[in-house]
């Protein structure tokens, strides 16, 4: 799995790098037109495709691990369909989120490609991506053959512009051998707020440090979006007009990490990657990171480790998820048999996602999910066991950028140079402003 901004996954939440090469790529203020026919919905969607031949362009972030696997969906669905050729190119998240506006507002962009959840709004009020509603209806595909947050994520102004390929949660990783070592059963992990500082303590008293708290986005600013959630806050309001992530909720979320450096059961100026590593190397219990860290510990010779659903530290339960969705692209004319073989493609792809969960993910689609075949899947299963308790941020166009704030929040609290309330406070300022200037970049 690899991150839209950097190395491997998903940052999904706080990419306010990505969103500003993508508002930088696009070169002006407002949203772009929507020209020769590009925009609004294509021809009614088929579930298959008997037309002439044609040549789609295929482009997603997919540099990681994950790249091959969906290669090989890929040349199975060329091989399916020879009337289809999809032709995939890969880039790094950030060269992606960069290319490809620049690319449509050309009218040189991709057929199809994959977008983070987060990104959808932003690309559809700046006239990039086409609506899907058509794709959505003629497969009968509705809210119930997903999960509901992840379903209504893809919805902007009230039209449907993603179709959800995968969610990828925070799980809890954990080193059964450091576990045991302390006394603590490593097969059964702490699943509450007293059970899990019940086991730092007793991992304390050996001399680890349990849970090494980051200050980065990778994962510290996902875990204080996890316990934001579970204590019941939410980051923005419903319409991203306002930022909430500075009440009551965030304020007892990001004190709960901050506590973690301060009771020592973290070390200070933990590195970027370092708790993984920690984890991984037996210095730390445990590790609160994406579903992507699956595949790197399968390749880790000797560890034995443990994944489960975030213990429920807050009030209810609830965890930080990225998504990858699918989506067609505007073009610089209307070709109503590529738009089609286009959703042929994608429903494909969504059907056989089994295949791109064995490489490190959930499946979008709850009869792939609740398949015997993905149950088998433990790692996977046990994160993906989180489903209808995952959040995403509001479908705003250029929310982002407004997320970016919270990572300067994290980073100075966790690094003790501001209480977290008065972090997030200063924060909030800024994300405000960001709000305002998005409400008159892109329209109400």
């Amino acid at each position: 799995m690899t991150n839209h901004l950097s190395r491997r996954g998903v940052l999904g939440l706080g990419a306010g790098a990505g969103g500003a090469f993508l508002l930088a790529a696009c070169g002006d203020d407002g949203p772009n037109p929507i020209v020769n026919g590009g925009g609004g919905n294509a021809q009614p969607a088929a579930t298959s495709y008997a037309g002439p031949n044609v040549a789609l362009t295929f482009w997603n972030g997919f540099t990681g691990g994950d790249g091959p696997v969906m290669k090989a969906l890929v040349d199975k669905f060329n091989a399916a369909n020879p009337n289809i050729k999809v032709a995939m190119n890969v880039y790094e998240w950030a060269d992606y989120y960069q290319k490809v506006p620049a690319a449509v507002s050309t009218g040189n962009g991709p057929d199809l490609g994959i977008m983070h959840v987060e990104q959808v709004a932003t690309n559809a009020a700046r006239g990039v991506v086409l609506p899907l509603d058509d794709l959505a209806a003629s497969l009968q595909l509705k809210e119930a053959d997903f999960s509901p947050p992840v379903w209504r994520a893809g919805v902007y102004n009230n039209k449907r512009y993603a179709i959800p390929l995968d969610v990828h949660p925070q799980g809890m990783f954990y080193n059964k051998k450091v576990l045991a070592s302390a006394g603590l059963d490593p097969e059964k992990p702490p699943t509450t707020n007293d059970e899990y500082l019940a086991a730092l303590d007793k991992l304390k008293t050996k001399g680890v440090q349990g849970h090494w708290a980051s200050p980065f986005p990778f994962t510290g600013v996902q875990q204080f979006h996890s316990l934001t959630w579970q204590f019941g806050g939410q980051l923005f309001d419903e319409q991203a007009t306002r930022p909430l992530f500075a009440e009551e909720p965030a304020v007892k979320a990001l004190t709960w990490l901050v506590d973690l450096v301060k009771k020592g059961y973290s070390p200070k100026n933990v590195a970027q990657d370092a708790d993984a590593i920690a984890m991984q190397n037996g210095k730390a219990a445990f590790n609160w990171n994406g579903i992507w860290n699956i595949n790197t510990l399968n390749g880790v010779k000797g560890l034995d480790w443990g994944v489960s659903a975030l213990p429920q530290i807050g009030t209810q339960k609830a965890a930080w998820a990225g998504s990858h969705n699918f989506v067609q692209f505007k073009q610089k004319a209307n070709d109503p048999n590529k738009l089609t073989a286009g959703k042929v493609f994608i429903n494909f792809i969504s059907q056989n996602s089994i295949e791109w969960a064995k490489g490190g993910q959930v499946p979008a689609r709850k009869e792939v999910r609740e398949s015997a075949e993905f149950k088998a899947l433990a790692p996977q299963a046990a994160i993906g066991s989180q489903i209808d308790n995952l959040h995403f941020p509001p479908s705003v166009p250029g929310i982002p950028d407004a997320m970016a704030t919270i990572d300067t929040a994290v980073n100075e609290a966790i690094l003790l140079r501001k209480e977290p309330a008065k972090a997030l406070s200063d924060a909030a300022a800024k994300a405000t402003q960001i709000l305002a200037q998005n409400k008159k970049k892109y329209g109400a």
